[in-house]
């Protein structure tokens, strides 16, 4: 959890190596299998794709990018759409879904990966409460069956009420642990100020040197400094 731009969304992409760190690595251990749900905004819904067509796309990691579907791999993307509410959408168009809809969708193909680590960013965004409930539950199972699922989520209410550990971010770690303890007022204060606060030891923006001049188009120059100030931590 935390603030938009507390670097959330960037933790996991570097996770699953999307983004590369700027510093240190990311070690996972051999043979862990990892499924991510990206947010929605970053899906194009334009493209003319079903239901079935993106839900099998959780069956690369077993059949590859040019590999035929068996009879068992339809199967199995159907008992994935039923097992969240979708069944019988196989050839609907991605761009007829509601939200809720796609969210179950994408939640499908993360079933079809049969992942040991399991990254879902904002999954909740966008969605009615009966899909949240859906989808909570789904992860419950998860959860049960001793997969690791890191979610990205800004309802510290669904936090404290759903998930045993968190993490608070607010562009470096604030707190990691039982999510009670975690999400103490002092902790939640100590991210908001830390957000929110300006790096003193930022260097100043300097003006070029031919800002010291006559502006070329007739008007005047002044201190570029101003109003610039540090920047933010």
């Amino acid at each position: 959890v935390g603030a938009n731009g507390s670097g959330k969304s960037t933790l996991m992409k570097g996770i699953v190596g999307v983004l590369k760190p700027m510093a240190g690595e990311v070690i996972r251990a051999p043979g862990v299998r990892a499924a991510y749900l990206p947010q929605q905004s970053e899906l194009d819904r334009s493209f003319p794709a079903r239901v079935v067509d993106l839900v099998s796309l959780g069956l690369w990691p077993r059949r590859g990018l040019l590999g035929r579907y068996t009879k068992e791999d339809r199967d199995d993307v159907s008992k994935a759409l039923m097992a969240v509410g979708l069944g019988g959408f196989e050839k609907r168009p991605i761009d007829t879904l509601s939200g809720g809809q796609l969210q179950r969708t994408l939640f499908a193909r993360v079933l079809l990966q049969d992942a040991d680590l399991i990254l879902l960013d904002e999954p909740f965004n966008a969605v009615d409460a009966k899909t949240v409930g859906d989808l909570i539950a789904l992860i419950k199972h998860w959860h049960g069956e001793e997969r690791t699922i890191m979610v990205v989520v800004h309802d510290l209410d669904l936090v404290r009420q759903n998930f045993p550990e968190t993490l608070l971010l607010a562009r470096q770690p604030i707190a990691w642990g039982e999510t009670r303890e975690t999400l103490k007022p002092d902790n939640l204060l100590r991210a908001r100020r830390f957000h929110e606060a300006w790096e003193e030891n930022a260097p100043w923006c300097e003006p070029g040197e031919d800002a010291h001049g006559d502006d070329h188009h007739g008007h005047d120059h002044h201190d570029h400094r101003h109003g610039v100030g540090p920047r933010a931590a």
